[in-house]
């Protein structure tokens, strides 16, 4: 549901969050990891003769590794390490920037806390170094719950939970966010995966973005506005390799993409977005009907020893940067109501050539 902001009143004190364990489950260790990610939850499953692995952050439940009979689909990274610009996790209660930290609620600013200093921007939410509570698990699903409470700029308390499943042909992400606040809550979010095709450099892989317009940025990447992709390089929807996106000049005078989609083509409700390796084989990024726009992202200073080339993240989020302060796709939860938005990341490990299947053979982290 979408509301105007002024018509909205004011929040309150709201009451507490629902459904936590009052004590952690046995397999619960939190704070006792001495990971700067916090616990790691590994989940398993075998679909289909494929042996199908994650593993999911307690800081900020990232999905840390995702892999396919040992075939990398996520850039891995160290327990060890802080998530290499927030390879994996969670952005809520939005995604990419606000201009200034500043938005307004009833005519009256709000100042968030600037966490991307340099350019004086609030970045990726309010959780991205929150730790995530155990709330249901079994060998292939997990979910994760974070509370958020009111704060500098962000006046409202809600219950955050996401849940990690492993199916058939990859992962399976679902987020629930219920308003436990007394006012409509304004909400958007995102994910942060870096993807990768076991050992393919992954400049060699082709990326489909099936996105009709492109938000355009001032020098310190907060939207300004959005214009058709149509016969610009931003037009995705052909395939583009990697490196020639890593190598291009963005708007930021920066070498690389760091841009945001709109204007997604759905099927069935579903958005689809894709990487392909020269083999043939497909990772495939997916959203329901809430995921509306898609962050693409390049770096070469990853800073793990899997990438040596270029790393590629394609971010599903619900809407664009700048939504709070802009209102664009911006979901105004109602008190008491829940929003459940899913996406996922599917794998084919197939070639198809000449209208026949082959299945090439395939080594750990080929």
């Amino acid at each position: 549901m979408k509301t105007p902001a002024a018509d909205l009143p004011a929040p309150a004190a709201p009451s507490s969050p629902p459904g936590y364990r009052s004590s952690p489950p046995s397999s619960y260790r939190g704070g006792m990891s001495a990971a700067p990610t916090g616990e790691q939850f590994e989940l398993t499953a075998r679909h289909d003769g494929v042996e199908w692995r994650a593993v999911v952050t307690e800081r900020a439940a990232g999905l840390r590794i995702l892999t396919a009979d040992g075939i990398d689909l996520v850039e891995p990274f160290p327990a060890e390490q802080m998530p290499p610009f927030a390879a994996g996790i969670v952005l809520v209660p939005w995604p990419n920037r606000v201009r200034d930290g500043v938005w307004h609620l009833h005519g009256a600013a709000q100042q968030l806390d600037l966490t991307e200093v340099s350019r004086g921007n609030a970045i990726h939410g309010l959780l991205r170094n929150a730790p995530y509570r155990v709330v249901d698990r079994s060998a292939a699903s997990l979910t994760l719950g974070a509370p958020l409470y009111p704060q500098h700029g962000y006046p409202f308390r809600l219950d955050t939970r996401v849940t990690y499943e492993l199916v058939g042909d990859g992962i399976r992400v679902t987020h629930a966010i219920q308003n436990l606040s007394d006012a409509p809550a304004p909400v958007a979010l995102g994910a942060h995966p870096f993807l990768r095709i076991g050992g393919v450099p992954t400049g060699e892989l082709t990326l489909t973005v099936n996105a009709h317009t492109v938000y355009t940025t001032d020098s310190r990447m907060n939207v300004t506005g959005s214009r058709p992709v149509e016969g610009s390089d931003r037009d995705l929807r052909g395939g583009v390799r990697v490196s020639a996106l890593a190598e291009a000049v963005g708007e930021s005078g920066a070498l690389g993409i760091d841009a945001g989609f709109g204007g997604l083509e759905q099927r069935d409700g579903v958005t689809e977005h894709t990487l392909t390796a020269p083999d043939g084989r497909r990772l495939t990024v997916w959203g329901d009907q809430n995921i509306r726009c898609v962050q693409v992202f390049t770096t070469r200073a990853f800073g793990t020893d899997t990438v040596t080339d270029v790393a590629v993240a394609i971010e599903p989020m619900t809407a664009p940067g700048g939504a709070l302060a802009s209102g664009e796709n911006l979901e105004w939860v109602l008190p008491g109501a829940e929003w459940v938005v899913t996406w996922g990341i599917r794998f084919a490990s197939s070639a198809v050539w000449g209208g026949i299947e082959h299945a090439p053979e395939l080594s750990e982290n080929s």
